[in-house]
């Protein structure tokens, strides 16, 4: 941590300082920035956002899940089979949900 520190203070006080209008502007992606970057969204960008990830998860889940089904025996094989139908359930319910609250409408 001593090195990383020493080395840069020692390029913030050896450094060359040119500062000019194009060094000091702003730059992001290339693109010239428009607008305030202080700019508000509306709720509808975290509640897709927080649907993304719901669904993105149950795939994490659903996909191991299906890979090892065909080891289980028969007996175990449909209690888990079960036990993911709940699952899927749960989520379909959910994304019901967000459907009739208009979660998934975009303007």
């Amino acid at each position: 941590m001593l090195f990383a520190a020493g080395n840069l203070a020692l390029t913030h006080i050896l450094g060359p300082k040119r500062p000019n209008r194009v060094k000091l502007s702003v730059y992001e992606s290339g693109v010239q920035p428009v607008g305030d970057a202080r700019q508000r969204f509306t709720i509808r960008f975290d509640l897709i956002a927080m649907l993304f990830i719901i669904f993105d998860i149950e795939v994490v889940f659903l996909y191991p899940w299906a890979v090892v089904f065909k080891n289980f025996s028969e007996t175990s094989g449909l209690f888990i089979l079960l036990e993911m139908l709940v699952f899927i359930g749960i989520l379909l319910l959910g994304y019901i949900y967000a459907w009739k609250k208009g979660g998934l409408t975009w303007d």
